[in-house]
């Protein structure tokens, strides 16, 4: 197979739709959003605390002057907080309502991955969390899980600001 742009060509001359997603991990979970989203990913770095916040609100970073809120998503999914460390990101991206940056354990990499390779959630994967699953990605040794940022952070705004 050659690649051309957003396509993938095979010997029919078929093109495949390709969706690229920034994959992060959170424990041993691999998710994934869409690279449009993500403006980019920096080390951790300081965050003032916000009073009365949220659980899962870390506070606010300036970042270039860019006053943003920034988002614990172990906390925010309802796992486990764990401490910082040399691999911890924050990937900033941008939402409807705004900027945000949420930080993740790790970022692996950018992947290119064909359309049909994402199938919706499955209904078992009801409930909250399985509210912010946009889809999941068949991989060859894993799954990865597509996350709805709208969803995940839509009342991100309201919890910053109390």
């Amino acid at each position: 197979m050659t690649e051309t742009d957003s396509h993938i060509t095979d010997e029919n001359r078929e093109a495949v739709e390709l969706i690229q997603l920034v994959s992060f991990s959170i424990g041993e979970e691999e998710f994934g959003v869409d690279i449009t989203r993500v403006q980019e990913i920096i080390k951790r770095t300081d965050v003032t605390t916000v009073p009365n916040a949220p659980h899962f609100v870390e506070g606010v970073m300036n970042l270039r002057g860019r006053v943003i809120p920034v988002i614990n998503l172990r906390a925010r999914l309802g796992m486990e907080r764990k401490e910082f460390d040399a691999d911890t990101r924050i990937v900033v991206v941008e939402l409807s309502e705004g900027t945000i940056g949420f930080i993740v354990d790790a970022v692996s990499e950018v992947l290119r991955i064909p359309a049909d390779a994402i199938e919706p959630p499955p209904p078992v994967m009801g409930g909250v969390e399985g509210q912010y699953i946009t889809a999941v990605v068949k991989l060859e040794e894993t799954i990865l899980v597509q996350l709805d940022l709208e969803k995940v952070f839509e009342n991100k705004k309201k919890a910053a600001v109390r």
